[in-house]
């Protein structure tokens, strides 16, 4: 770099070379020649100074290094820019220094034999290979920063590309697992309904077999008598009668209504039983026993078999009585009373 300072006031071998002053005095001191008032002009700030060949060499340096200098978007070959022209004065020139000796920068030239040797220039090749694929560099390319940033923004594609994915899977799973979640709640309200449904049909399969059953039972039996009204029921409590309670079902009916066989079986017995009047006593197939009592009169005989229906004798006021009706009585095969009117209702018949 030049300067505009004043050369120093000592004295220089270039006062007495020739070709300064006129040939007639080259036996005498010539006056120093100040290169700086002579042929340079003050600059302001910086700037570079023209140097001649001896320093041409070094210019791929410093078209490196202003290469360096550029970022990866606008990085360039040493190629692309031509080699920096720098001239000097010869009588400067020539007594420079090397430039090979100076601290740090002679190890960035290129030694060179003569002066025919080439002066080196930057490869070819890009000054960095770094967004350079083997393709790309096998066919030539040269500007690497553009090739960097077509490669940054490959990459970047392919990220985003990457992550659209993955969102657009991460997505779909989750509408899978949604539309999994309510194929489940549909199956399973489909199946308790389903459960419902199949239950609601074996109940109502059930009541109308349990009516089937009815309806054939109540086929094999019948009630005792018929224009009746209840009077009393089976554990009625009073003092009518020797138990403190009352044992039967009381159907009141006119003197001499039917009394009916309530099912098949065989008259265990049929007479006078005191309180009772005239009762008959019908045993049934399981051994149940039915009591008819009260009769004003009896048409069958111990022994005798009977179907459904069959009358049997007549409603009456015999034995303990405050009016005509029947008294009827429900035994177990094991002489335990039970309730007449459940008995029956559990046979189909409605009292």
């Amino acid at each position: 770099m030049a300067s505009n300072q004043p050369a120093p006031e000592a004295p220089s071998p270039f006062a007495t070379r020739e070709g300064f002053g006129s040939p007639g005095d080259a036996d005498k001191a010539w006056e120093e020649w100040n290169p700086t008032e002579d042929s340079l002009r003050p600059v302001r700030g910086r700037h570079r100074v023209a140097k001649q060949r001896g320093l041409a060499r070094s210019s791929t340096v410093l078209g490196v290094g202003v290469i360096a200098a550029v970022g990866a978007g606008g990085m360039a070959t040493a190629q692309s820019k031509p080699p920096v022209s720098i001239s000097l004065p010869d009588s400067l020139a020539d007594n420079l220094p090397d430039a090979k000796s100076l601290p740090g920068l002679g190890a960035l030239i290129t030694a060179v034999e003569s002066d025919d040797t080439p002066v080196p220039v930057a490869a070819s090749a890009p000054f960095t290979t770094a967004g350079l694929t083997t393709a790309e560099t096998e066919k030539g390319a040269t500007d690497a920063g553009e090739a960097l940033r077509a490669r940054i923004l490959q990459q970047a594609e392919q990220q985003q590309s990457a992550a659209d994915a993955d969102a657009k899977a991460a997505e779909e799973e989750a509408a899978a697992a949604k539309a999994a979640t309510e194929a489940r709640k549909q199956q399973d309200v489909a199946t308790a309904k389903a459960a419902a449904e199949k239950k609601a049909a074996e109940e109502a399969a059930a009541e109308k077999a349990e009516a089937e059953r009815l309806a054939k039972l109540a086929a094999s039996y019948s009630l005792p008598t018929s224009a009746y009204t209840i009077t009393s029921t089976f554990g009625e409590a009073g003092t009518m009668w020797a138990s403190g309670q009352h044992t039967g079902l009381d159907f009141a009916a006119p003197t001499g209504t039917p009394v009916k066989a309530v099912h098949g079986g065989t008259v265990k017995s049929a007479g006078w039983s005191g309180s009772y009047g005239y009762r008959t006593v019908l045993e049934l197939d399981d051994g149940t026993e039915i009591w008819y009592c009260h009769q004003s009169s009896m048409d069958v005989v111990a022994g005798q078999q009977v179907n459904t229906g069959d009358t049997i004798g007549r409603v009456g006021a015999t034995g303990n009585v405050t009016g005509p009706h029947l008294h009827l009585e429900v035994h177990t095969p094991d002489g335990t009373g039970i309730d007449p009117m459940a008995w029956l209702t559990g046979k189909g018949l409605t009292v």
